[in-house]
């Protein structure tokens, strides 16, 4: 049997907290053959300045030890664990007057249940937008790298697609994950309580019928130490579009099964992939 989670947080801009809160929940995971767990965005470090997320990459960029504390973490429990994402360092970026600056990915990272890192996605869409809440503005990109491959991470039962937060509002990027074989797509968030509210679930119950995928989405929710409020509803979404399992508010976890038989019966059933027109060039009309 392989299982799905997401773990929903409250990270405090504090890792090692994090990491104790993150080895609880998975303690509570429930025995199964195979297992595949989902932390939120930031999951490690969350609820200070983007400078925080800076400073802590270049913190963790010899030691390495967010990496290190994640992929123990996935040993000790013998998970595959998509770990949200965490702020990585970039070097020798320039700006127009080619002064050097620094700046971090925000990286998804695969680890196996061995501890092996898999697979990274560092995440394409970077969050600048006015939203009507207590912040008004983000600029992620100030200080964030953005990506530019996108990420599928392969294990025994099934291929991963990995995205994280804003792109959810990206279909495009999901689409091509699905055409590059994914069977589950992980999104790790944040999102604004505001934008929550209205977008979440229609967005992902939307991204798992186009596709026909299993989405494991798994969020931050709350108060943060910096006052911002996230929505969670972290959820786990069949490749029908049905939510199998959702944790509305608060820290927790939530679990269903995969299931390859019914992914398979749903894409014989309806091959929107097949029949999909724009896969290929369409001749226009001049």
């Amino acid at each position: 049997m392989v299982s799905l989670s997401a773990i929903q947080l409250c990270s405090k801009p504090n890792v090692e907290k994090n990491l104790n809160t993150i080895d609880t929940f998975l303690k509570a995971l429930p025995e199964s053959d195979e297992h595949i767990v989902v932390l939120p965005e930031c999951c490690l470090f969350f609820g200070g300045s983007e400078k925080d997320q800076l400073n802590l990459a270049k913190e963790n960029h010899m030691s390495n030890f967010t990496v290190n504390g994640l992929s123990a973490l996935a040993k000790k429990h013998h998970v595959c664990l998509v770990a949200g994402s965490v702020p990585l360092l970039v070097e020798n970026e320039a700006n127009r007057d080619e002064k050097p600056i620094d700046k971090f990915t925000n990286s998804s990272l695969v680890f196996s249940p061995d501890g092996a890192l898999i697979q990274r996605y560092d995440k394409i869409h970077l969050f600048d937008a006015k939203v009507s809440d207590g912040q008004k503005q983000y600029l992620e990109s100030t200080y964030t790298q953005d990506g530019d491959k996108l990420s599928i991470a392969v294990t025994e039962s099934a291929n991963i697609g990995l995205s994280i937060c804003y792109d959810l509002r990206f279909p495009e990027l999901y689409r091509q994950l699905r055409l590059l074989g994914a069977d589950i797509i992980t999104v790790p968030s944040a999102f604004t309580a505001t934008t929550g509210k209205a977008h979440w679930q229609a967005l992902l119950q939307a991204r798992a019928i186009e596709n026909q995928v299993y989405i494991i989405a798994a969020g931050q929710q709350g108060k943060h130490e910096n006052g911002r409020e996230t929505w969670g509803h972290s959820m786990i979404i069949s490749p029908w579009g049905e939510i199998q399992a959702c944790v509305p508010d608060g820290e927790g976890i939530i679990t269903t099964t995969y299931s390859s038989e019914a992914l398979a019966k749903v894409r014989k059933a309806m091959p929107v992939i097949e029949h999909n027109k724009f896969t290929s060039k369409l001749t226009s009309h001049e």
